[in-house]
């Protein structure tokens, strides 16, 4: 049996588990304030933005669902900015870009995460914007003691800082270096912006709760979009192109921006429904891996076995296949989940898998080449919930301080999410302005018994929904407490091509922690899967928050893998 880590947090009131140790406790300040799990979570996910700079920040993105016993329904709160309506496939053929770059401004879209957190505040929560900002304002003014993670992302980055990013360089290399672990990182431009907003829900404190949260987000989109749009039209970028560019967005990018709360999609799996966010997220792919699996008895198999292994990422192949053909935003296209979710489509598509052999066949067009890259250090996740049955899970990411430099008057650096769109014509996910990317983002709601259950998600980019998924099945079929299931040992594949810049795929690949044992790795192998096998603890960091269905507590878990910063609390 695998030893926890950590234990299996519970509480009376509410608990939290987040990608920071000082984003759980900015939560459970809420908690302590009479805050329920969304006020819980929205503060900690503005915490995160200030802890994990490498991982998300106010100019990146953050899909969040929510279960709302008051109205007994999930919500699905977008939180994924548009293209600007610049953003053409005309004008980057026009200017000779074949494939969006991941760093500088071309793939900026409108940032969605403080509408997405204002939203979520305003509609499902109980405390004043200023409450929620408080404890992530302290740290960007006060500092926080860097950590091991922040370092190594600053050092990485410093030569780009010193020599093209100044205002990066000013933040995150005080002295001219990278800070060391330890060192009181403090952010004075960040925490002014927050203060910012924090007044403009103030002065409109008048028109109630709610008037005032959304007065706050009009001015994000008004007043901040300005200084956004100041520095990243007045300084151009070196991106992957070769070339320098200025941002495609405009003032009325942003003006026009509306935060959508949507249906979720949803699917059965045993005596459980999963929730995710729709198809301008990956999240329906766990969905289909679930409608997979469920003809297969996993709970015959030995957990981790070769043939366990081996028939969760065939499916996976098959699923994500699925998402690169099909997703995109619906309210640009058409996503046949009638056709995904049925059983005959599954039926058929189990029928391509062999229990004795790996498909290492492509199976996407157009072929790309091989060398993907892993995207799993810039994002976080959170998952709060309370005594109410209020489940909310979220994961923020994007506006990385890795891929563009940070805006001098606001403290944080614009998103490149639309490297993910694609120049195919007709495609689902191709480029068109006021359109979202199909983002990697993809938070979970689970009820268990017709009643709202866990919330619960992992940073990753496409792994996301392989190591989310194999928390699930941790639980659901094999039985463990979450606190055991989140650092279990886990695998991925990238046999299908990448979310990111380049867009590459590595066929036939399976990255595996290397717990799972030699004599399964061999069977593996012997399947005909091309082994990448990982350290201990490397695959993702799930957090989970739960609601206790027998007695009525609830419960968190973090686990210990990637940076180690995660953790949960009860209150």
């Amino acid at each position: 049996m695998q030893k926890t880590t950590r234990p299996k947090i519970t509480g009376r009131r509410g608990t939290i588990a987040a990608g920071h140790y000082l984003a759980t406790a900015a939560g459970i300040r809420m908690l302590a304030k009479g805050g329920n799990a969304v006020d819980a979570g929205v503060a900690a996910g503005f915490a995160l933005a200030i802890l994990k700079p490498q991982e998300n920040s106010l100019g990146g993105e953050c899909p969040i669902l929510i279960y709302s016993p008051a109205e007994k329904k999930v919500f699905a709160v977008s939180g994924q900015g548009v293209a600007p309506k610049k953003a053409t496939i005309e004008w980057f053929k026009n200017n000779g870009i074949t494939i969006i770059p991941g760093d500088g401004y071309l793939g900026a879209t409108v940032s969605g995460m403080f509408g997405s957190y204002a939203a979520a505040l305003a509609r499902f929560g109980t405390l004043t914007l200023n409450d929620v900002l408080e404890p992530a304002a302290d740290l960007a003014e006060n500092g926080f003691p860097v950590y091991g993670a922040l370092s190594n992302a600053i050092n990485g980055n410093a030569k780009r800082y010193t020599e093209e990013w100044p205002s990066s360089a000013d933040v995150y290399m005080p002295g001219g270096k990278a800070p060391d672990v330890g060192y009181i990182l403090k952010q004075p431009a960040y925490a002014n912006t927050l203060k910012r907003l924090a007044a403009a829900e103030s002065e409109n404190a008048g028109k109630g709760r709610v008037a005032a949260i959304e007065c706050a987000a009009a001015y994000f989109y008004d007043k901040i979009a300005d200084d956004i749009l100041e520095f990243t039209h007045s300084f151009a970028v070196k991106d992957a192109s070769g070339n320098s560019h200025t941002s495609l967005l405009e003032k009325e990018d942003f003006v026009n921006y509306k935060t959508r709360v949507e249906e979720p999609v949803s699917v059965k799996y045993k005596n459980c429904e999963v929730f995710k966010c729709g198809p301008w997220n990956q999240g329906p792919v766990f969905l289909q891996q679930l409608k997979l699996l469920e003809g297969f008895a996993l709970g015959q198999m030995r957990h981790n076995s070769a043939e366990y292994v081996h028939t969760v990422i065939e499916c996976a192949k098959l699923a994500f296949n699925d998402r690169n053909k099909y997703y995109g935003d619906p309210l640009f296209t058409d996503v046949p989940f009638d056709m995904l979710f049925s059983d005959a489509y599954n039926d058929g598509q189990r029928g391509r898998i062999d229990p004795s052999k790996a498909n290492n066949d492509c199976l996407w067009e157009p072929e790309v080449v091989e060398g993907a890259g892993r995207h799993d250090n810039d994002t976080t996740h959170l998952d709060a919930a309370d005594f109410s049955g209020l489940l909310m899970s979220a994961t923020p990411s994007g506006g990385w301080i890795h891929s563009s430099p940070v805006i001098p008057k606001l403290g944080f650096p614009l998103g490149t999410r639309g490297q993910m769109f694609n120049f195919l014509p007709d495609h689902p996910n191709n480029l068109r302005p006021g359109k979202r990317p199909r983002t990697t983002l993809t938070p979970t709601i689970a009820f268990k018994d017709g009643r709202p259950w866990m919330a619960f998600g992992t940073p990753g980019g496409d792994c996301q929904d392989q190591w989310a998924l194999q928390f699930f099945l941790n639980v659901v079929d094999f039985g463990m407490d979450i606190d055991r299931a989140v650092d279990e040992p886990s695998f991925h594949t990238n046999h299908f091509i990448n979310s990111f810049y380049p867009k590459n795929a590595v066929v036939g690949k399976v990255s595996i922690e290397k717990d799972v044992g030699m004599d399964e790795l061999i069977k593996l192998q012997e399947k005909g899967h091309i082994l990448n096998i990982l350290n201990s603890y490397t695959n993702g960091q799930v957090c989970a928050a739960a609601v206790n269905q027998y007695n009525g507590t609830v419960e968190a878990a973090a686990s210990a893998k990637g940076d180690g910063q995660a953790y949960a609390a009860g209150w």
